[in-house]
């Protein structure tokens, strides 16, 4: 599988993206948008994620990995702060502005994969038995059923 488009075929157009300064709505559950050029819970498995804002207030954050202790790492950016996601980590970025924010993500990896962490659990198809998931959240099955329902 190729993740490039064939270099012979590529044109200015394949590197251009116009219509950044033009807000878009944000209707979802979790509210956000992605421009295409996800701020829930999620992770890329195969690629660090540098997050540069440009206008707004965001609070992002990480959790490091079970063998350092889950532990969080969070901030408040403001206009021009930079936050750095490592690879595979489980991170997310919020608004907690009066305005909508506008930042520029990277990634190290041309394929960086996504994979966001409610839709992936509470989404499957075919669902995951409630009681699996109400042992591993320690939560009622119900509770479980409620959040499947939702995606």
């Amino acid at each position: 599988m190729a993740f490039c488009k064939d270099p012979k075929l590529a044109t200015a157009d394949d590197f251009f993206f116009a219509g950044l300064h033009n807000a878009r709505a944000v209707t979802n559950a979790v509210g956000s948008n992605v421009t295409a050029v996800n701020n829930p819970p999620h992770t890329h498995p195969r690629a660090t994620e540098i997050l540069v804002l440009q206008e707004g207030t965001l609070f992002v954050g990480f959790v490091s990995s079970n063998g350092d202790g889950n532990r969080l790492f969070t901030k408040t950016l403001n206009k021009g702060d930079a936050f750095v996601f490592p690879e595979g980590l489980i991170h997310f970025q919020f608004n907690v502005g009066r305005s909508p924010a506008v930042a520029f993500a990277a990634l190290s990896s041309q394929n960086p994969g996504v994979i966001t962490i409610a839709n992936t659990v509470f989404g499957s198809n075919p669902p995951i038995n409630p009681n699996v998931l109400s042992r591993a959240f320690q939560l009622d099955p119900k509770v479980v059923i409620d959040l499947q329902n939702k995606f």
